[in-house]
């Protein structure tokens, strides 16, 4: 099959894209006087719905005990519950990150919204199940919602492991993950051959290839897509430092830089959720109203390009 069959037509993304928005939640009372729906789209495996924008905790959740740090995570995680979110995504391999998370879950309010999403990253089959287990307890959860493979990291071994967690009913859904360019070629080729419930990779405004084959073949596939690295690591506000946000963000319900590369993310057809990071809770209230109001269009899409390529 050559590229251009993988290419998505002009009348599948406008109808994506309509269906994303024909699905909505009320906003909260703070965003609703705008008359402004939260936005949805579904999990192809089963039609279950999930807000376009969730959290990431690589980094910004491996800390201390510091009560102080705590509070302000706690605030951020808040904020999260606060204006509709959903799914948090973490890993063993971020260091604190799912002991923390599960702290400050026993704190917060609205957290039976929760979708819970993390990896397994290590080799071997009972290492993997110890793992899980281990990640389960930190986190202070039922089950899991999606277990992930870290990093394509021994993936033949844990999937039959989640295949088998899933059937008994300890994990609702499958995935893998990668935020690494050099895996590409492998993750392809295990989505073309595996059946899976999600795939994770890094994708936005200024690393685009994942366009070429591997929205694509996700949405052929059937496969929800997670995307993390949004903001490309933090590169892409210090490109537009100093630069004014284009008066026609406003025709999408943008009013930041960071809305602007979240919006142009989720707005692609095969996307259904990004996973930004952030410890600042005015961060949070910044991304979270992203996934409110109304997305970019085919044609809005490339002129965002083209705007941000020319900066």
């Amino acid at each position: 099959m050559n590229l251009n069959d993988y290419r998505m037509s002009r009348r599948t993304f406008v109808g994506s894209v309509a269906a994303a928005l024909a699905t909505v939640w009320l906003a909260p009372p703070g965003l609703r006087a705008a008359n402004k729906t939260l936005i949805l789209k579904t999990i192809p495996a089963t039609g279950e719905a999930l807000p376009v924008i969730g959290m990431g905790t690589s980094r910004t959740f491996d800390i201390g005990s510091d009560e102080t740090t705590l509070s302000e995570l706690a605030r951020v995680l808040q904020a999260f519950f606060d204006n509709g979110g959903k799914l948090i995504d973490s890993s063993p391999m971020y260091g604190e990150a799912e002991r923390i998370i599960g702290e400050l879950l026993s704190r917060a309010e609205h957290r039976d919204k929760l979708f819970a999403a993390t990896k397994v990253w290590t080799d071997g089959e009972q290492a993997g199940i110890r793992q899980m287990e281990e990640s389960l307890e930190k986190w202070g959860i039922r089950r899991f919602d999606l277990m992930q493979i870290h990093n394509l990291r021994d993936w033949r071994t844990h999937l039959k492991t989640l295949r088998e967690w899933k059937a008994e009913g300890k994990i609702r859904y499958t995935g893998i993950t990668t935020s690494h360019g050099r895996f590409h070629r492998e993750l392809e080729e295990i989505l073309r051959n595996e059946p899976l419930d999600f795939v994770q990779f890094s994708y936005n405004i200024e690393n685009r290839i994942a366009e070429e084959r591997l929205l694509p073949l996700a949405a052929e596939r059937g496969m929800a897509v997670l995307i993390n690295r949004p903001y490309q690591r933090g590169t892409l506000f210090r490109k537009v430092k100093g630069k004014a946000l284009p008066d026609w963000a406003a025709e999408f319900d943008c009013k930041s830089w960071g809305q602007f590369f979240l919006k142009f993310i989720v707005s692609h057809p095969a996307v259904t959720c990004v996973i930004p990071a952030t410890a600042k809770v005015h961060h949070m209230k910044d991304n979270m109203a992203a996934g409110f109001g109304r997305l970019p269009d085919e044609a809005m899409r490339k002129r965002m390009v083209d705007y941000f390529e020319s900066l």
